[in-house]
């Protein structure tokens, strides 16, 4: 965990956390960072500590998804969805790839890396913080309502682009009881409850959308192209 936290403070230090927006005005660009990961998988343990170190920075969004197909082995992800594990095969299909493994990293909606790699992961964090977004996203809360707001600053792709708000628990505790982990106990972060499309979007307009949310827990709004595609934009609500 040491050298893990020391690798990335190293690397990930020496660049900015800012990157100008099309229009002047410098603005907040988090990182988001996908790892498909599961309980079940012995390898995934170094990853997920990775994750655990990511979380702690505010110019990235790191997101566990548990995916469902380590389930056979004999313990059952108790986060895991069938969702995820298409997003994931999504991602590969768009890479004009056939397989999909774990611990795997997508970064930005388009670098895909082996989840545990850490200087690979932190090398590829650091090309994107470098990346001029296309969408700026604001979200805002009033009472029980949720508040989205996107405005392109820079010529859109011409297909239509995905909002999509994602839910997650900060941490959560579990003992491995079966499985190629089985009597280990493994804290998880930021882990993923609820992710879904709430609208398309063409860039023309500002986007606006109010929801209601009741909920308590951290909300993350990501501006994507369908594909899914490169990730243009996004914003967290703690």
């Amino acid at each position: 965990m040491r050298r893990i936290a020391f690798a990335l403070a190293l690397i990930l230090g020496l660049a900015p956390a800012t990157a100008p927006r099309a229009d002047g005005p410098v603005v907040n660009v988090p990182v988001v960072i996908e790892l498909f990961t599961s309980q079940g998988c012995s390898a995934c343990p170094p990853a997920d500590a990775l994750l655990a170190e990511l979380a702690t920075r505010d110019d990235v969004i790191p997101l566990a998804l548990h995916v469902d197909y380590w389930d056979y082995i004999g313990w059952e992800d108790t986060f895991a969805s069938r969702q995820f594990t298409r997003r994931q095969h999504a991602y590969a299909r768009a890479a004009g790839r056939r397989m999909v493994y774990t611990p795997q990293m997508i970064i930005g909606g388009g670098e895909h890396v082996v989840g545990s790699e850490t200087m690979r992961v932190a090398d590829l964090i650091m090309t994107q913080r470098e990346v001029e977004y296309p969408v700026h996203v604001r979200l805002s809360r009033e009472g029980s309502v949720l508040n989205i707001e996107a405005e392109a600053t820079m010529a859109m792709p011409d297909d239509a682009m995905v909002v999509q708000v994602v839910r997650y628990d900060p941490t959560a505790t579990v003992e491995i009881r079966r499985g190629e982990n089985a009597g280990r106990t493994f804290t998880y972060t930021n882990i993923v409850t609820e992710w879904s499309q709430v609208g398309t979007w063409t860039g023309e307009e500002p986007f606006r959308l109010s929801l209601t949310d009741a909920s308590d827990t951290p909300v993350v709004v990501i501006v994507q192209e369908a594909g899914p595609g490169l990730i243009l934009g996004a914003a967290r609500l703690e």
